[in-house]
Parts: C-alpha cells; sequence; structure tokens
C-alpha cells in the first residue's frame, strides 16, 4: 500500500513539473512574439506642405499633420527585415493666410481668393489609411532597440474635407465651418520613409497624387516631415 501511494504521489509531482514546463514555454514563446512585434501604434506629428503647379498661389503658415495607425510585423526570417500593414487615420490641417477657399463652389477648380476678412481660415482634410512598409531592424528581435529604417506606401481614402474660418465683427467672433468633398481627389497614394533609434524617428511623406481634381490651376501633392513615436 505504502509504494502505492509512493507511486502516485511521485506521478502527481512529475505531471505537476511537466505541466509548469510547458506553461513556462508557452509564456516565453508569447513574449518572444510580443517583442518582435511592437510598432502596434504608431503616431506621427509633423509639417505638412504643398509642391507642385499653383502652390506658389496658395498662402500658408504653420500647417499641421497628425498621424495614427496601428501596424502589425510580419518578420522575415533569419534577417534583419520585416514586412508590415495596417490601418491608420491621416489629418492635414493647412492655416490659410489672407486667404479664403469656396468650398459651396461647384465648379472643380478650387476657388482661393485673396481677403482680411478672417482672423484665421484653416482647410482639414481626413483620410483612412493602409499603411503598408518594408523594415530594417539593427535589433531584429526587439523593436524598442537599436536603428530602425522603414519604406513604404499608403493609401487612403478621404474621409472628410472641410474649411473652419474665423471672422472678427464688431469685438465678436463669427466661426463658420463648411464640408465638402467635391473638389478633392477621393484616393490618395503617398510615399514614405522614416528613420529612427528606438522608439523615436524622423519621417518624411510625398503624396504621389494630387490633393486636388486634375484641373490644371491647381495641380499640388501634399509633402510632410515630423517626428513620430511608435513601438507602444
Amino acid at each position: 500500500m505504502k509504494k502505492l501511494f509512493f507511486s502516485i504521489g511521485l506521478m502527481a509531482a512529475s505531471l505537476g513539473v511537466f505541466a509548469q514546463d510547458a506553461k513556462n514555454a508557452v509564456a516565453n514563446k508569447a513574449m518572444g512574439a510580443a517583442s518582435h512585434s511592437k510598432d502596434f501604434l504608431v503616431i506621427q506629428l509633423g509639417y505638412v506642405g504643398l509642391s507642385g503647379t499653383g502652390a506658389s498661389n496658395i498662402n500658408t503658415g504653420f500647417n499641421r499633420q497628425l498621424n495614427i495607425a496601428f501596424m502589425y510585423d510580419f518578420p522575415m526570417q533569419k534577417t534583419n527585415f520585416s514586412l508590415a500593414a495596417g490601418l491608420g487615420i491621416g489629418s492635414d490641417h493647412y492655416m490659410l493666410k489672407d486667404q479664403s477657399l469656396d468650398l459651396r463652389n461647384t465648379s472643380a477648380t478650387p476657388d482661393f481668393q485673396g481677403t482680411n476678412a478672417y482672423s484665421k481660415f484653416k482647410l482639414a482634410t481626413t483620410y483612412l489609411e493602409i499603411p503598408l512598409e518594408l523594415r530594417y531592424r539593427q535589433v531584429p528581435e526587439n523593436a524598442n532597440h537599436g536603428f530602425k529604417v522603414g519604406l513604404g506606401l499608403k493609401i487612403g481614402n478621404l474621409l472628410n474635407a472641410h474649411t473652419r474660418s474665423v471672422e472678427n465683427l464688431a469685438g465678436s467672433k463669427l466661426i463658420e465651418k463648411e464640408a465638402s468633398k467635391r473638389q478633392f481627389n477621393t484616393w490618395r497614394f503617398t510615399g514614405t520613409a522614416r528613420v529612427g533609434y528606438g522608439n523615436f524617428a524622423v519621417y518624411g511623406t510625398y503624396a504621389i497624387t494630387t490633393l486636388f481634381k486634375d484641373n490644371g490651376t491647381y495641380d499640388v501633392n501634399p509633402y510632410s516631415f515630423g517626428f513620430m513615436l511608435s513601438g507602444l
């Protein structure tokens, strides 16, 4: 009888050790996968400008860009490279100086008018984006460390385009907002590049497609550069 209880106890202890080892192996594998795919959240904050035909006729100040995306990283085995894809929102804010833009105009050509009636006049666009990126990491097993480079493409669909104006009238402010996508291209294709170390980097973008629909007057392409935080 003592031998039976001893055998049962020995088997139970062995099963417990085996279960613990298996649990640790699964946990280590999960932690390894997590450390290899840290760039889930990417935040970019920078300046956005315009280049191309008619860009010099659009007077802007300090334009701002904010991009937020969730990206998943697919490592290439036994290399320092990986492929990443995701989904995000891109928002550009153009601050017009002594100019206005009438989005109610039914013409396909944007109607920029010179005026000093507004203390602020902003043109804003928002895109739903699919970012794609080829990445190089100095430390491939951990995205939070080492030198990193990324080259890619963002495919964007225009969700909203609007203007917001502030007009000073007899000591009070008149704020107006107009929204219309009529004059803008629905799709945007943008080349992207970034260089950084660890979680911080600088980035740059250039839109292959024009901001407005083809008209020959304002065939302008947005570009941007700024700082980014990734790997949260």
